[in-house]
């Protein structure tokens, strides 16, 4: 029996409160034996592997490499195996762009091609104000390509969104992100035949587009991944968990994945603070809380090691305002790992800990991947994750007579 279904039979709604924190590709590798975690001072994430119990989490399986949205889907218990959704929906969704069932959307990136290759992904982390100039741009000159319309909004930084809106497209075409620097661009490709037209015309816009910014110092060119259609088979979270979920997160990708769940996104800001504003202000009208904390999961891709350990020190210093919540369940951990000496996610594990007046402890006293291996929860799939708080959290009735 799958996890949904049990959901539906056994949760019921109590006024029990949950905060799910999520430090963004937290987990790493060492750098002279010490990994940003473990190189960060952070009393109070170690305060909560003390008042927990603790494990570590495998987002897909062991040695599986997650993108953002999977990761994410599996903490909120949803198969990420069963449950695909492309990048560019959770990237439209968040970021406010209206996705009608006979559109193709993607997450673009802005990006630095020289000599054939791109050399830098994300252009210079390109300012959000250039980036909203360089959309009008391409909106005023490539407004359709064989009759199909074509749209690009801006996001955050380098970040944007392409639309395609038409009959008979397809999201079953490759991505043109390489994914790595140094490498050529790629051309979409089409899975299926129905996706020829879908492919052709992605390739004619990449074109036309890099001949259009081609004098840019630093944005000229893009790269397109993630094409999706607007998905029609998720349970939303409210019925599936009897839960009043709130989203406080900054980026529009997270955004977008917690809105198509049925959480209520709440507006916050870039600043760390906020999400904790935000999240007192906002404590009595919700009872299931996720917080989304981005600069780790930056600063890794980024290959920034030092400002990683920085994050990780920054977001410590606001741990004591959950426990004046006194929530039921509050829950830190990770969707993935981004390792700084990667400079991308990986496949290693995150950690993990649950702290709530049932939880039975455990002798872990520090917050950090190695010594929450050692923990009462173990090693387990981040799908896990949610049947756990709501079991803590006493919204979880008896399975069987």
């Amino acid at each position: 029996m799958e996890w949904e279904k049990i959901a539906e039979e056994l949760t019921q709604p109590t006024d029990s409160k949950i905060i799910l924190l999520v430090m963004d590709g937290l987990g790493g590798l060492p750098v002279n034996g010490l990994t940003e975690l473990e190189t960060a001072r952070r009393p109070n994430l170690n305060e909560a592997a003390r008042r927990g119990i603790c494990g570590v989490t495998d987002p897909v399986f062991m040695g599986i490499t997650p993108g953002s949205g999977p990761a994410h889907l599996a903490l909120f218990g949803y198969d990420p195996l069963k449950y695909q959704l492309g990048r560019g929906i959770l990237e439209a969704m968040g970021t406010g762009v209206e996705v009608g069932r006979d559109d193709v959307v993607a997450r673009g990136n802005f990006a630095t091609l020289k000599d054939g290759l791109v050399v830098d992904r994300r252009a210079g982390r390109l300012a959000t104000s250039e980036n909203s100039q360089l959309c009008a741009l391409i909106n005023e000159t490539i407004k359709e390509i064989r009759g199909v319309k074509v749209s690009v909004f801006p996001g955050k930084e380098h970040r944007f969104v392409f639309k395609l809106s038409g009959p008979g497209l397809s999201e079953a075409i490759t991505d043109c992100d390489p994914q790595k620097e140094g490498q050529p661009p790629l051309k979409a490709v089409a899975l299926e035949p129905e996706a020829e037209l879908t492919a052709s015309l992605v390739n004619e816009f990449i074109t036309r587009l890099s001949d259009l910014l081609k004098d840019q110092p630093k944005a000229n060119y893009a790269l397109l991944r993630g094409f999706a259609k607007f998905p029609s088979h998720l349970p939303p979270m409210p019925s599936l968990y009897k839960v009043k979920p709130a989203s406080i997160a900054n980026y529009p990708m997270y955004r977008g994945l917690t809105r198509l769940l049925g959480m209520e996104v709440l507006e916050v800001g870039p600043d760390t603070a906020e999400i904790f504003d935000v999240l007192e202000k906002h404590y009595a009208d919700y009872n299931f809380f996720y917080l989304h904390f981005k600069k780790t999961d930056s600063a890794g891709e980024d290959g920034r090691f030092e400002d990683k350990v920085k994050a990780i020190e920054e977001i410590d210093q606001f741990i004591p305002r959950l426990w004046t919540l006194k929530p039921d369940v509050l829950v830190i951990t990770s969707d993935h790992s981004t390792p700084s000496t990667l400079k991308s996610h990986s496949w290693h594990p995150n950690p993990f800990v649950l702290i709530s007046p049932r939880a039975e402890g455990d002798d872990v006293a520090e917050f950090s991947q190695k010594a929450c291996t050692k923990g009462a929860l173990g090693r387990f799939q981040s799908i896990y994750a949610m049947p756990l708080m709501l079991a803590y959290a006493l919204k979880l009735k008896k399975f069987g007579a």
